[in-house]
This record gives C-alpha cells, sequence and structure tokens, in this order.
C-alpha cells in the first residue's frame, strides 16, 4: 500500500497561482495512477485532474482545463498540481488520491481511488 500527504495549499488572491504538492512512501508511486480531488463545505468531493503510472495520459475537469497541470514525478514518488488564474470558487479542501487497479486508467469517480492523502486548505480570496 501506499501513503500520501499533500502541502502547498494556503491563501491567494484571485487570478494568482500556486502549487500543491502529494508526497508518498510505502510502495512505489509508478504502481498507481494518481489524481486531484477537491471538496468544499457543503459540497459533494469533485474531481479535478488525473495522470496514468508514467504520467504520459492525463484528464482535468472542464472548470480547471486550461488553468491547471497535474504531473508526477516517480523517480522522487511526487505528485504536483500547477494551479494558475485562480478564481474564489477554486477554495477547497484539495486532496491526493492513488489508484492500485486502474493504474493505466482515466477515472474520475472518487469512489475508484484506493488511498487519499488527508487534503490541503486552498483559498482565494477576491
Amino acid at each position: 500500500q501506499v501513503q500520501l500527504r499533500e502541502s502547498g495549499g494556503g491563501l491567494v488572491q484571485a487570478g494568482g497561482s500556486l502549487e500543491l504538492s502529494c508526497a508518498s512512501s510505502g510502495r512505489a508511486l509508478s504502481n498507481y495512477a494518481v489524481g486531484w480531488f477537491r471538496q468544499a463545505p457543503g459540497k459533494e468531493r469533485e474531481f479535478v485532474a488525473v495522470t496514468t503510472w508514467n504520467g504520459r495520459r492525463t484528464a482535468y475537469a472542464d472548470s480547471v482545463k486550461g488553468r491547471f497541470t497535474i504531473s508526477r514525478d516517480n523517480s522522487k514518488n511526487m505528485l504536483y498540481l500547477q494551479m494558475n488564474n485562480l478564481k474564489p470558487e477554486d477554495s477547497a479542501v484539495y486532496l491526493c488520491a492513488a489508484d492500485v487497479d486502474g493504474w493505466d486508467t482515466i477515472s474520475t469517480a472518487s469512489h475508484l481511488y484506493d488511498y487519499w492523502g488527508q487534503g490541503t486548505q486552498v483559498t482565494v480570496s477576491s
């Protein structure tokens, strides 16, 4: 199994940028497709982005396309989310997740992921 821990969240003004990181330990990250989800108060957990085991395939939610970039460095067991042109509606707790069964699959449903980090708060002010 793998353990995940997010970092890099914080407070940023609308239009600004932020990079989130997800560090993993245990089983090598290359065994998993990995993704980012977010959850705002009173809302359901929302898919943000995913990348397959080798980083060659990615997918994004329509709401973040053109603004967010997901990437991974398997040699460091790290996952990243570069967020540009942030909007107030991007404010949420951001979580990274790993999918072992769909290691080469683009999955957008949270229930398909096996392991989760604790989340990091992102707040975007107007």
